[in-house]
């Protein structure tokens, strides 16, 4: 598309959109390196000719503004290309969570109406139980990580990097307008069908934007500046994965992408890379801090932001211990996700660790141009004094504005103004928020809220526990009674009960950390605890199972 002709004395209405971000990195660092696993490595300069070359082959094979395609991959240099080179053509880029079952699997993709696939061969199981059932998708290309074709019974239309290969090194990005939809992918947990959130490109660019100055300027822990090597081990198909691969791109930063997570590789990378910094949810941290071989190695320049889940303060520990940096960054799939970033404030920096540890494990302090409240269930605020309780709501030009498809849910979603996130907190006079629950997953007991998070973050500092997850079971007096699963290190299978964690949690209530009507009555000991897709705690599927 041809860029508009200006007339003498007309200004140029910079649009905020996805293909200006490459600008800078191309000037300040265009011989930075972008890595894949041991298999590739590339600079920004190539990285932009590629996704000139992908804009190209699409356009080729017919994908059009507006239509959307649908990427299956690992976290790799193929899905950044992606990341940008389908936006900027004026499509969408639907990132698929290749861990849902094949039902919404369909049910994303149809919902979404894309017209294309690209898919790592890798997941070609998946598509070929599902190919009938898809009603938009008219084509498929093939990613294939050694260039062979496996055999399959589905017929492809390209392969990747053939189709790379053959397509010219420059394309005319066209100057879009910044509200056009860029990204679209479905949030899940809930019951119901999976929603479908979209991003344009306006929302992309402050996001990115706001993070970057959130994550490199403050003089505080955990900085992100051009000089750091990232490496996401967080899904990219989760939420863009946390929109950090737009702002590493933004700074021009040493990228490093893992491919498959495979904890040997994962080790490798940040090693012999020297990775400084990433981010993942907690149980990814957890099986880390846990390896043996993880304990050998230096880790004293490696920064973490954990999400997706709140960071048990023992956990936090143990990673200090080892010399990692964590601290916790909080969002949902509507929020495009950064909204709040646990970091201490510049007069808490010479605090003694243990209180900054307490400043790393919560929710946080608002990003620039992100704002939030707890309301009460009339939406009125209220008081930041660290106690007072109610819902979390939202405000920032980055929130998705509606569920795809979707009045009914958008209605629920937005309330005068507010986006309401179904989280339970309060905010203190620092500025701090704490979310305590899931408003679905706060335990009722006796007409008192007892708050599952706590209680997990209570159990995560005993000497013997890996990870655990509070519920409400059914309870005839009560109502609800909190219980535990618990998960224990292999060296106190054995030799601690379930009346040993009852007896440390009723130490800490006769300390006031919790009330003694939240000690929890029941504790299972158990080998693993249900997850979600992108790994979560599978609260409901426990709940289910407990009922």
């Amino acid at each position: 598309m041809p860029e508009k002709t200006y007339q003498r004395g007309e200004h140029y209405a910079y649009p905020l959109i996805i293909k200006k971000l490459l600008n800078t990195p191309l000037i300040y660092s265009p011989d930075q390196e972008i890595v894949y696993r041991d298999k590739v490595r590339y600079t920004y300069k190539t990285l932009y000719e590629r996704i000139n070359r992908l804009a190209n082959g699409l356009e080729a094979l017919g994908v059009k503004q507006g239509e959307t395609v649908a990427v299956f991959d690992y976290d790799s240099h193929r899905y950044l290309e992606c990341f940008f080179g389908i936006p900027m053509m004026g499509a969408v880029l639907q990132t698929v969570n290749w861990r849902l079952s094949a039902d919404q699997i369909v049910y994303t993709i149809n919902h979404a109406e894309a017209s294309m696939i690209l898919i790592n061969s890798d997941f070609l199981p998946i598509l070929e139980g599902i190919r009938d059932k898809l009603e938009t998708v008219g084509k498929v290309v093939l990613i294939s990580e050694d260039e062979t074709i496996p055999d399959t019974k589905l017929t492809t239309d390209a392969v990747y990097e053939e189709m790379l290969d053959t397509s010219a090194p420059v394309y005319d990005f066209p100057d879009l307008d910044e509200n056009t939809k860029a990204t679209t992918f479905y949030t899940t947990g809930t019951t119901g069908l999976p929603k479908g959130v979209h991003y344009s490109h306006r929302q992309l660019v402050l996001h990115t934007l706001s993070v970057a100055v959130a994550v490199g300027s403050y003089d505080t822990i955990g900085r992100f500046r051009s000089d750091d090597v990232y490496m996401p081990i967080t899904p990219m198909f989760h939420v863009h994965a946390w929109g950090l691969p737009y702002v590493s791109t933004l700074l021009g930063v040493k990228q490093i992408y893992p491919g498959k997570y495979e904890p040997e590789m994962l080790l490798k990378l940040i090693v012999t890379e020297k990775v400084t910094w990433s981010h993942c949810v907690p149980t990814i941290l957890q099986m880390l801090v846990n390896s043996p071989a993880v304990k050998q190695l230096d880790l004293s320049r490696w920064k973490v932001i954990i999400g997706g889940a709140r960071l048990p303060k023992g956990l936090a520990k143990a990673a200090r211990d080892m010399g990692i940096e964590v601290y916790t960054g909080y969002g949902m799939s509507e929020t495009c996700p950064v909204i709040s970033l646990g970091v201490p404030k510049a007069h808490m920096l010479d605090w003694d660790e243990d209180e900054k540890l307490d400043i790393v494990v919560k929710t946080g302090l608002p990003i620039p141009l992100a704002e939030f409240e707890v309301v009460d269930e009339n939406d009125a605020a209220l008081p930041h004094d660290g106690k007072s309780t109610g819902e979390v709501v939202l405000r920032s030009p980055w929130l998705t504005q509606s569920y795809f498809k979707s009045t009914e849910k958008t209605e629920e979603l937005w309330k005068n103004g507010w986006l309401h996130t179904g989280d339970v907190g309060y905010i203190d006079a620092e500025g701090y928020l704490q979310i305590t629950d899931r408003i679905k997953d706060v335990i009722k007991s006796g007409g008192e809220w007892v708050s599952s998070l706590d209680l997990e973050n209570l159990m995560s500092q005993h000497e013997a526990v890996v990870e655990s997850a509070a519920i409400g079971v059914p309870d005839e007096k009560w109502g609800e009674r909190p219980a535990m699963l618990v998960v224990l290190k292999p060296d106190f299978k054995g030799k601690v009960t379930g009346e040993d964690l009852k007896g440390y949690m009723k130490t800490l209530a006769g300390e006031g950390k919790l009330p003694k009507y939240g000690v929890p009555d029941r504790y299972d000991l158990v080998e693993e605890i249900p997850k979600t897709s992108v790994g979560k705690l599978d609260k409901k599927r426990i709940r289910a199972e407990y009922k």
